[in-house]
């Protein structure tokens, strides 16, 4: 009678193992985000591309957006930055009340990078860690360069990719929108922060809903420079 429990309490937990499988492939096919299966990529948002950067007061708001919610929602999150001896730190406002040490803390210290891509070695390796999962959320800049290459490399690599496109920018407005149609039409999902972090919530029933929706009204009485 006990071996038979324990049989039936394998063949349970089998059926559950697939069903899990199942829907994680059901939600890549048509570009679904679920927390669980998503990893959340953050490209080189630094100090001296920040005036450089069009619209880059929404890009850093959305960001911070974007690095708040990580936490509530458990996802982990990787941060790239292109050669940071010249061209300095993560923008601090990218993080909550400005503490990007306490984000690192949490998610481990920004990758330095010469690689155009954040796919170094090292991030792959990162990346690889967290094995169930395939979906990265993306966003940074510039839109034409770096991350263009990352998105690229992950689709490359089997990763459903979906770019936020209130979070990602270029210097010019015209190298943005080549590089948004660029990446959409090689398969790239693209999104907003409200439309990513509503959909990953799922229903108003989530545990964290209410926090979430109050970043979210937070940050949309922010001028959003895209609605310009």
């Amino acid at each position: 009678r006990h071996q038979k429990g324990k049989q039936q309490t394998q063949r349970m937990r089998h059926k559950s193992s697939l069903l899990a499988m199942a829907t994680m492939q059901a939600a890549r096919k048509i570009g679904k985000l679920i927390p669980s299966n998503t990893s959340v990529l953050l490209c080189d948002i630094q100090d001296r591309f920040r005036p450089l950067i069009y619209n880059s007061s929404t890009i850093v708001n959305t960001a911070k957006l974007l690095t708040t919610a990580c936490d509530k929602l458990d996802m982990p999150c990787i941060i790239t930055e292109q050669y940071p001896k010249a061209f300095g730190p993560t923008v601090t406002d990218c993080f909550e009340n400005g503490d990007a040490d306490a984000f690192y803390a949490q998610h481990g210290a920004p990758y330095p990078k010469k690689l155009f891509s954040m796919m170094t070695p090292e991030v792959t390796e990162k990346l690889q860690s967290f094995e169930q999962r395939k979906t990265v959320l993306l966003f940074g800049i510039e839109a034409h360069v770096c991350v263009q290459q990352t998105a690229l490399d992950l689709l490359e690599t089997g990763y459903d990719v979906h770019l936020v496109v209130d979070a990602t920018s270029s210097q010019t407005k015209y190298d943005r929108e080549i590089a948004l149609q660029r990446m959409a039409s090689s398969g790239v999902y693209l999104t907003t922060a409200q439309s990513a972090l509503f959909m990953l919530l799922q229903s108003a029933e989530h545990p964290n809903f209410k926090e979430i929706s109050k970043l979210v009204v937070e940050h949309s009485k922010l001028p959003n420079e895209f609605n310009a």
